[in-house]
């Protein structure tokens, strides 16, 4: 593989943007494409042939696909990143051992927790425990829109290739748009079960119940942005904690359920709850990960499903009428 630079030069850029908007390009058009660039016929090519090389366009027949640029940089790194991590776990492991041989840590203490804060080494680190789980991956994922979402999604679909079980736990947020339905879909069809909640406490992953990966929330990655957990005791609480939220989670068996029934129920759960405790607008949607604007449709809907005519009067009937467990129609 050869070694090229990390930076997109402006020609290759503007026809990166033409390929994603028009969802492929071919070099027979490199003439017609420079008119609408304002580009050489030549250059075209040259931007073209620099786009393959970044991972960032890749063919498809006679014609050349646009690829998103978190995979292509991950394809195109992944190499370098294993490499590293194998790395570091061989160092991990002779310092463990020394350390046990010489007498500085317990006999019975095997567990570690380290911090990590390169997102090459996280990515890595993930690919290369997916590389090896055989038997069950579980997922708790708050987001379903950012680009550690897009990681973990490909690790779910490597450990899927292996047989193994992958559970998944989502926000509800996660039913409602087009692009990340797409990608439920492909996990649900490899043999993924997923389930959706309002919301999600933590991200984490939990490979063969013995390694798990704990992300920072985003308010706290200054460093490290995540945690690689043996500990036996730190994993069986997540274990745990994921089984919990499993258990109250609404099961998803289609991608193109979106909202409905028991989701809404416990959506406007969510939403009532939060708001009897006094949050704004805004501040729910934060809370559930939602937009504003989607946010104040589900508290219309709730307004008029609890007959209140104003937002303090919908807060009391809310705390009324919603408990933790049941919704009370």
């Amino acid at each position: 593989m050869s070694i090229v630079s990390v930076d997109i030069d402006a020609r290759a850029g503007e026809v990166y943007q033409y390929a994603r908007q028009q969802g492929e390009i071919r070099l027979a058009d490199s003439e017609a494409i420079g008119a609408l660039v304002g580009m050489t016929a030549s250059a075209v090519r040259t931007a073209v042939l620099r786009l393959v090389e970044l991972r960032l366009l890749d063919t498809d027949g006679d014609r050349l696909v646009p690829v998103d640029p978190w995979s292509a940089q991950s394809r195109l790194l992944w190499p370098a990143e294993r490499v590293s991590y194998r790395q570091r776990e061989l160092t991990d492991r002779v310092r463990q051992q020394i350390d046990m041989i010489g007498g500085r840590c317990d006999e019975g203490t095997v567990g570690t927790i380290d911090g990590l804060a390169d997102p090459t080494e996280i990515r890595g680190m993930l690919k290369l425990a997916a590389d090896v789980c055989r038997e069950e991956l579980v997922v708790l994922s708050p987001d379903s829109h950012d680009a550690q979402w897009d990681t973990l999604f490909e690790v779910c679909a490597t450990v899927l290739d292996h047989g193994a079980e992958v559970r998944v736990v989502l926000p509800h947020r996660s039913r409602a748009t087009f692009a990340c339905r797409a990608r439920l879909r492909q996990l649900l069809d490899r043999g993924a079960r997923l389930r959706t909640l309002g919301r999600i406490p933590h991200a984490a992953a939990v490979f063969d119940r013995s390694v798990a990966v704990m992300f920072d929330a985003p308010g706290d990655r200054e460093l490290p942005a995540a945690r690689r957990v043996r500990e036996p005791v730190m994993i069986r609480f997540l274990l745990t904690m994921f089984d919990q939220l499993w258990e109250g989670g609404t099961p998803l068996v289609t991608a193109d359920a979106g909202y409905a029934g028991q989701v809404t129920d416990d959506l406007h759960r969510s939403i009532a709850r939060l708001m009897a405790e006094g949050f704004t607008d805004e501040a729910v949607a934060r809370r559930l990960g939602m937009s504003v604007r989607t946010c104040r449709r589900h508290i219309a809907a709730l307004l008029s499903r609890l007959g209140a005519v104003s937002r303090f009067q919908a807060g009391v009937l809310a705390a009324r009428q919603f408990s933790d467990d049941a919704l009370v129609a």
